[in-house]
This record gives C-alpha cells, structure tokens and sequence, in this order.
C-alpha cells in the first residue's frame, strides 16, 4: 500500500505539467488539452461530441473551448467530408506551431531521456492500470486507433488497406496511428 500511495503522489507532482490553474501562453489546461487532442485526433474523433467525450464534459462546454481556440486562430470549423450536418474541427497551422510550446513538452522530454526498456515498461503499466479504470467506470478513452477492435486490415505492401467497422469507412494508413474517441481494445 504504501509503494502505491508514493506512485500517486508521483504521479500528482506529474500532472503539473498539464492540469493547472489559470492560463500558460494564452491558454487554460482544458484548451490545452482540447488542442493536443483535436491535432492527434483521427478524421472521425475531430467533432464536438468526441472532443466533449475526451475532455469528459458537456458539448456546450466542448464548444466554447473550441470557439476560444478558434478565436485565437489554432483551430478552424469545417463542414465535415463524411457527413453535411456535422461540422470537424481542425487545428491549423498556427495551432500546430503553437503545439511546439505546449507545457507538457517538458514531461515529454523527461520521458524521452529515459532508457527505451523503462519508457516502455512505463507504457505498458499506465495503459494496464488506465484500462482497469476504464472497466471500473464503465467508459472508454480515446486511444490509438491502430490498437482497435473495429480496425480491419487487408493486403501487403501497396496493396494494404484499412477500414474501420464502426463507421464502415476506409482509413488512410497514417490514420492509424492517431486518436480516436470510438476507440475500443482488442478482446
């Protein structure tokens, strides 16, 4: 027990990093997190409603952090390519030199310096413990659409494709690597 208080507190001294108060270069952690979310986010997790599930609040409030972003020019609303009454919200290219002061680099390159063996067992743990707590609250986190259960792959080389069962729609292989918020782990 006390091994998995010292972790927490750890892992509290950490979130600095990317949970606080007031705003860092414009912004509040919230956008922040709105802004790494929609810049990672796959064609199909880039709407109000994905970006309300991954931020965990309401549409309306989704909404009013993407109407600041866009007032501050790092993102933009376009009428969606997959559906006409919906709208997708893309980070622009202000918003993506902007990323490049993101507060949480700092972790990030504290991450990086550690030998590839511990970042990975890092990984490996955090994402075992995430989804114990996304059993335990019955929800799902936006993860790594390559990582899915609805991700089907077909074909070798320039013949390989992708499609997604979900949403029944093909998936460009650099979609794979990116968030999506229907995320659901394999079996």
């Amino acid at each position: 027990m006390r091994l998995a208080i010292e972790i927490l507190r750890l892992l509290v001294q950490s979130a600095d990093s990317w949970l606080f108060e007031g705003s860092l270069a414009g912004l509040s952690d919230r956008e922040w997190m709105a802004l790494r979310f929609l810049a990672r986010a796959n064609r199909f997790s880039r709407t109000p409603t994905a970006l309300a599930s991954f931020l965990g609040t309401t549409r309306g409030v989704a909404s009013q952090i993407a109407a600041v972003l866009e007032s501050k020019g790092l993102m933009v609303r376009k009428p969606s390519a997959e559906d006409k009454r919906s709208i997708a919200l893309c980070i622009t290219g202000e918003g993506e030199r902007f990323l490049e002061r993101d507060p949480i680099n700092t972790l990030r390159d504290q991450l990086v310096a550690l030998e590839l063996p511990d970042r990975s067992q890092l990984r490996d743990t955090l994402r075992r413990v995430l989804d114990g707590l996304d059993v335990a609250r019955r929800r799902h986190n936006a993860d790594v659409c390559g990582r899915c259960m609805f991700l089907i792959e077909s074909g070798e080389g320039k013949d390989r494709h992708f499609k997604c069962r979900l949403f029944r729609k093909s998936i460009a292989p650099k979609d794979t690597t990116m968030l999506c918020a229907y995320f659901e782990a394999r079996g």
